[in-house]
């Protein structure tokens, strides 16, 4: 159902336990995939910078417009990733 935004106190604990970097909407999507039998790789796109100690609101639209400029060298890297798996399956 994504995106699923960190919340300040998330971010707080987060830091706390020693993360560095979080998909909020990853879990519930693997969850359902490999429920339906799926074999899954996860790849993350970093689209905000969260500082709990100076949290910034950000909009779903500069979220988009990062995932969307980072979506070619996506694309690269998943056509590598599917040519490599074809190749040594």
């Amino acid at each position: 159902m994504g995106p699923s935004l960190e919340t300040a106190a998330e971010t707080r604990f987060l830091r706390m336990i020693g993360a560095d970097a979080v998909g909020m909407s990853t879990v519930p999507e693997v969850i359902v995939a490999v429920h339906s039998g799926m074999k899954v790789l996860g790849l993350s796109v970093i689209s905000n910078l969260n500082l709990p100690d100076n949290l910034k609101p950000h909009s779903l639209e500069e979220i988009i417009a990062v995932a969307n400029d980072a979506t070619p060298r996506l694309v690269k890297l998943i056509e590598r990733v599917v040519q490599e798996v074809e190749v040594n399956p």
